[in-house]
């Protein structure tokens, strides 16, 4: 039975890529019926996409948005820094899938601003080559990770983002975001927008913000690279989605075709 939601978020995806849970993200993807997809980019990570990586299971993916769109849902798909070109036709509209910049929806009486978030990225406004080895980097210790964390386990130890605390070390360091919450937190409150809604840098949240001007809440829909999180939005409500806490899909996983495919090509791809 399929959970019905009136509107998911999903951002930095980043389909292409080693790094990327489509596995996880297929089954999620199957188990809710949705009337509005928001993918708040980085989707499709068209930086790191290797023509000789593109497993079954990313595919599968595609195919899945693919028949939501011919079942009624739209789609909203929304530019982040890693598809970039696609701001080239930030003005498209093929039936149920729109791709835009940037979003604004009214929902309960409240006006929502969704945009990935890379505008906010000091890094990638001046420093774009960075930014880009960065992401190449980044892919190698996602690798790296996932072989220490097999190691980890077989030593009876949990499981550790090696990762994301080099990451958010190297992000303060150089400043790679710039009070980015905040800063997109008083520009909403600016705009006289009531929420806004994020992707970019992979931290999940809700939280809400107060200045001398108003107030306004804050959502980040993270990741399905490390966090496998997204927000739903139903009744007049928004919540965190984590897949890890998702007792029916963890406790019936489908350990199938898609899974074994997509685990034959990390394989090829690692050693």
């Amino acid at each position: 039975m399929k959970r019905s939601i009136d509107t998911v978020v999903i951002s930095d995806v980043h389909l292409g890529t080693i790094g990327c849970h489509a596995v996880e993200l297929a089954q999620y993807l199957n188990s809710i019926d949705p009337k509005r997809v928001i993918l708040n980019g980085d989707f499709v990570d068209m930086w790191n996409f290797r023509k000789y990586y593109w497993p079954e299971s990313h595919m599968h993916v595609i195919r899945m948005l693919i028949t939501m769109m011919t079942n009624g849902v739209d789609i909203y798909y929304l530019t982040g820094n890693h598809d970039e070109t696609l701001r080239k036709v930030s003005s498209l509209q093929l039936g149920p899938l729109f791709i835009r910049d940037k979003l604004v929806l009214e929902l309960n009486g409240e006006k929502v601003w969704f945009f990935h978030g890379d505008i906010f990225d000091v890094t990638m406004k001046h420093s774009k080559w960075i930014a880009r080895l960065g992401g190449q980097g980044y892919e190698m210790l996602i690798l790296i990770n996932r072989w220490m964390n097999w190691i980890s386990q077989k030593m009876g130890y949990g499981k550790f983002s090696l990762s994301k605390k080099i990451k958010d070390g190297v992000k303060t360091a150089v400043n790679f975001i710039d009070d980015f919450e905040v800063t997109a937190m008083e520009l909403a409150i600016d705009e006289g927008y009531d929420y806004v809604v994020c992707g970019h840098i992979h931290q999940p949240k809700i939280r809400g913000y107060e200045n001398e001007k108003g107030s306004v809440i804050y959502l980040n829909s993270g990741d399905w690279v490390e966090n496998l999180t997204c927000l739903e939005y139903d009744g007049g409500e928004w919540n965190l989605y984590r897949y890890s806490e998702d007792t029916v899909l963890q406790e019936n996983p489908r350990i199938n075709q898609l899974m074994k495919s997509h685990t034959l090509n990390k394989k090829l791809m690692i050693g």
